[in-house]
C-alpha cells in the first residue's frame, strides 16, 4: 500500500484518535453536544493539525533536540492562534460555540503526539498526509459522537427537525454523561466489527492451510473451497 494512503487509512481507521487510542477526550466530551459542535471542533483540530506537522517536518533538522517539545509547542500556538482569530472574525458562530476548546488545541495530546512520533522523523509530504489522516479519524469521531447525542438528546441533526414533534428527548444523552454513553457504545460496535472481520481472516487462513476442507460449509471460506474443488476436479480429469 501506498505510504500517503497508509497514512490516510491508519489515522481513519486503524488508529483512529478517538475510538482506537482514545485521545483528546476533553473536547470529546465537552462539544460534542451537537453534531456542528463535534464537526467545526474536528476540521479546526484537523487544519492545526496539518499545518504543525508539515511545519515541524520541514524543521525537524534545524530545531535542537532539547528544545523540540518547546519548539514544537511554540509552533502549534501559533496556528492556534491564527485559526482562532480566523474564526473569530469569518465563524463568530462557531467560535461562540467552542468557546475555551478553541485555545486548548495547543495541548491536544494528538497533535503534540504526531509531532513527536511522525512529523518530527519523516518528510513533510508523509507528516501532512499522517496529519490529515489523524484529523479526519479524529473529526468522524467527534462527528458521529455529535450526531447521536444530538439526535437522541434533542430530536436533531445539524439542527434539522429528525424525530416527530411528540418525541421526548432523552436528556442525559446532552449532559456530560451521554457522551461517556455514546462513546462507549460506538466503541463497543466498532470492537464488534473488528472481532467479526479478525475472526473471518483466520478462519479463511486455516482453510487455506488445510486441503481437507473441501466440504467446508463456511460461507465466508466458500471462495477457496470453490477453487479446492476446481483444482482437484481438473486433477482427477
Amino acid at each position: 500500500m501506498n505510504k500517503s494512503i497508509e497514512r490516510l487509512y491508519s489515522g481513519i481507521i486503524k488508529e483512529n484518535p478517538t475510538f482506537v487510542q482514545m485521545l483528546g477526550m476533553c473536547p470529546t466530551m465537552a462539544v460534542t453536544t451537537t453534531a456542528i459542535g463535534g464537526l467545526g471542533m474536528g476540521l479546526t483540530t484537523t487544519i492545526v493539525l496539518i499545518l504543525s506537522n508539515m511545519m515541524i517536518s520541514a524543521l525537524r533538522k534545524v530545531i535542537p533536540d532539547k528544545v523540540r517539545i518547546p519548539a514544537f509547542i511554540v509552533i502549534i500556538a501559533s496556528f492556534v492562534t491564527i485559526v482562532q482569530f480566523l474564526l473569530e472574525g469569518f465563524i463568530p458562530s462557531l467560535y461562540d460555540t467552542l468557546g475555551i476548546y478553541i485555545p486548548l488545541i495547543v495541548v491536544n495530546c494528538i497533535i503534540l503526539g504526531r509531532a513527536e512520533s511522525y512529523a518530527s522523523k519523516n518528510n513533510v509530504w508523509l507528516s501532512m498526509f499522517d496529519g490529515i489522516g489523524m484529523g479526519l479519524g479524529f473529526t468522524v469521531g467527534l462527528t458521529s459522537i455529535g450526531i447521536f447525542r444530538e439526535l437522541f438528546g434533542n430530536g436533531t441533526i445539524f439542527n434539522i427537525r429528525i424525530m416527530p414533534a411528540q418525541y421526548e428527548p432523552v436528556t442525559i444523552l446532552i449532559l456530560a454523561p451521554g457522551a461517556f454513553f455514546v462513546l462507549a457504545c460506538l466503541i463497543a460496535v466498532q470492537n464488534k466489527v473488528k472481532l467479526r472481520n479478525s475472526k473471518g481472516t483466520a478462519d479463511i487462513d486455516a482453510c487455506s492451510k488445510d486441503g481437507g476442507c473441501l466440504n467446508c460449509a463456511n460461507t465466508l471460506c466458500s471462495g477457496k473451497n470453490q477453487e479446492l474443488k476446481n483444482t482437484a476436479e481438473g486433477e482427477e480429469a
